[in-house]
């Protein structure tokens, strides 16, 4: 095997490898002593030419096994009779990894609030926390009586509201399949049995998001940001549609700075009517 002569780290004296070890000549110091392969990470499989990836993908929440189950692949190398029964078998295997009604629905409201997450487009993390939170109330018993497509956009909507991130019950039963009054049960049920950690939403998380949809100009933001502040110093906003508030803010802002806008529209925005709007609105102008 051939050798190659490096210099000592301690003495500076001659290194011989040779094999998998490196050692000084002169005062015997093991330099290396493990082989570094230099050939591919994954693992070779009959596919390696296509898939080489060494690992499955990663655990996740957002499936009712976590991502854990394995599967039967398809092959265009099979034929005929061959073919016929690697699809059974992949049907049969399907179905055992559903093995309870249980598991069937954490299956359905996984998907759909994966569906809403995805319309919605929503981060990952909330994905994965409105997974567990659906799976909580399935072991304290609480989808009887109730939806599971309203569980589903009410975790969507719980978990929005504890991370801060502002989403109407509206606009998550748009793109869901439950109804509000579906949504709004399955959330007091959550809120009440589980004991949420969610407080008020601030109109002023609505304010940038309601500005880019009726494309208002940055001043006018701001300066609805500020009426925000103003009417939470004044006690406007307690008992208020926070929605409806930033409504009302975006839009006495737009009349201060004379840029087109109608209550209308900025009702329409914050899926609250005309006549929440002016309510603030007057109030503002006091």
């Amino acid at each position: 095997m051939s050798t190659t002569v490096t210099q000592c780290p301690e003495c500076n004296g001659s290194v011989k490898q040779q094999g998998v070890e490196s050692v000084c000549r002169s005062c015997g110091l093991v330099v290396g002593e493990d082989a570094i392969d230099p050939g591919p990470e994954w693992r070779s499989f009959d596919d390696d030419d296509t898939d080489r990836a060494r690992t499955g993908a990663p655990l996740t929440r957002s499936r009712h096994d976590r991502g854990l189950s394995t599967k039967i692949g398809r092959s265009t190398r099979l034929k005929g009779r061959k073919r016929r029964q690697f699809a059974r078998l992949r049907r049969e295997h399907n179905r055992a990894q559903i093995s309870s009604k249980r598991e069937r629905n954490k299956v359905y409201a996984f998907t759909e609030i994966r569906r809403i997450i995805s319309s919605m487009a929503l981060s990952d993390a909330i994905r994965d926390r409105a997974c567990v939170l659906f799976e909580s109330a399935q072991n304290e018993a609480l989808l009887q009586g109730r939806t599971l497509e309203g569980f589903a956009a009410a975790a969507i909507y719980a978990t929005c509201r504890t991370e801060g991130v502002a989403r109407t019950v509206d606009e998550i039963c748009t793109v869901a399949k439950a109804t509000p009054a579906e949504l709004r049960a399955a959330y007091d049920a959550l809120n009440r049995e589980l004991g949420l950690p969610t407080g008020p939403i601030d109109p002023r998380e609505y304010v940038p998001r309601f500005a880019t949809t009726l494309d208002l100009p940055t001043a006018v933001r701001q300066r609805a940001e500020r009426l925000v502040d103003e009417a939470q110093d004044r006690g406007l906003v307690s008992g208020r549609n926070p929605a409806g508030v930033a409504a009302a803010c975006l839009y006495t802002a737009a009349q201060e700075q004379d840029v087109a806008l109608t209550q209308a529209e900025a009702a329409e925005t914050a899926d609250v009517t005309p006549v929440t709007l002016r309510g603030t609105y007057a109030e503002l102008q006091e």
